[in-house]
């Protein structure tokens, strides 16, 4: 696959590639804070004053769900600097394939991550 030149570089084309770098760790940050409160929401739950009142199965699910988010959370911090030197790399040779398997990956990983927090909210009720 030969790539043709999209035109000359302006400091525009950079700045949007450091600007989708810093939402990649914006995000990547949020991600894993949210699995850190998933995490230890189990932990309050099986702690909180008159949780002997009612019966919550004894599992870690939520200790697993908050590890898989902070894994997700770090795995998007690699690619988002994976992608930020890709495209530099690419702006840099005056050629840029947009790359839209990694945004699919991504986005069915989220769902699946989704699914499990649906499905463990499921079985508390």
């Amino acid at each position: 696959m030969t790539l043709t030149p999209f035109g000359p570089i302006r400091p525009t084309d950079h700045l949007a590639n450091e600007r989708t770098f810093l939402a990649y760790v914006r995000t990547s940050l949020s991600v894993m804070a949210f699995g850190f409160v998933i995490s230890r929401f189990g932990l309050f739950l099986r702690l909180f004053p008159g949780g002997g009142t009612v019966k919550l199965p004894q599992t870690n699910t939520s200790e697993w769900l908050g590890l898989a988010f902070g894994v997700f959370g770090c795995l998007l911090a690699v690619l988002g600097v994976w992608r930020y030197l890709s495209t530099a790399r690419d702006l840099a040779r005056d050629q840029f394939r947009p790359n839209a398997m990694t945004n699919v990956i991504v986005g069915w990983l989220t769902v699946l991550l989704g699914l499990a927090v649906v499905a463990s909210l499921l079985r508390l009720l």
